[in-house]
């Protein structure tokens, strides 16, 4: 096997450089962005740009904070695609308008930490002994209101198409979020009737 004997000048494991110095950030992203577009014909393509890299900063910002605002609302344009239609809006309804024990999920888990940095082992034994307790029941109430949420979206919504578990699974979730976080916001009131 025959080596190129430009490969062997200077020192072992030294790659001989490019030639040329490494362009600056500025430089190569005027490079790459080419010519400025011409300017919009139609309002529907001025739009379109100012979606694009086009837009401010702050037209940006107000256009997310908008978006936010109506995805809080429950505009089901702007929701997640998990949080879309009428099924899941019933579920989210059912789910508000209950006081449930998975709520106290986040506040459980603080509690847990608590005393897991507590020095005292009894303190530790019994915090341990009562949020297992919290979760068993907790668990418990999420398997009975997804069976609760999917029985009642398949009465009210018999033509739709969806999962049981996965309406169930959604309905869990929310449950177990504090109120105050949920998304999008509540409709309905604590012992509210949903229809």
């Amino acid at each position: 096997m025959e080596v190129d004997p430009g490969l062997l000048d200077g020192p072992k494991g030294h790659t001989a450089g490019k030639g040329k110095p490494t362009p600056k950030r500025r430089e190569a992203e005027g490079r790459r962005r080419g010519p400025v577009p011409p300017p919009p014909r139609t309002q529907r393509e001025a739009l379109r740009r100012m979606r694009g890299n086009q837009a401010s900063k702050e037209e940006r910002r107000k256009a997310a904070q908008f978006r936010r605002e109506r995805m809080m609302a429950g505009d089901d344009k702007y929701l997640l695609p998990r949080d879309r239609g009428p099924v899941r809006a019933y579920a989210r309804d059912l789910v508000d308008s209950r006081r449930n024990l998975m709520g106290l999920f986040m506040p459980l888990a603080i509690v847990v930490f608590i005393a897991v940095l507590t020095p005292n082992l009894v303190v530790q034994q019994y915090a341990s002994l009562a949020c297992m307790f919290m979760l068993l029941a907790m668990l418990i109430e999420g398997v009975m209101l997804g069976r609760l949420v999917s029985r009642r979206a398949r009465q009210k919504f018999p033509d739709e198409n969806f999962k049981g578990f996965a309406l169930g699974w959604y309905a869990f979730t929310r449950a177990t979020q504090l109120r105050k976080l949920r998304v999008p916001k509540p409709r309905v009131g604590y012992n509210d009737r949903v229809a």
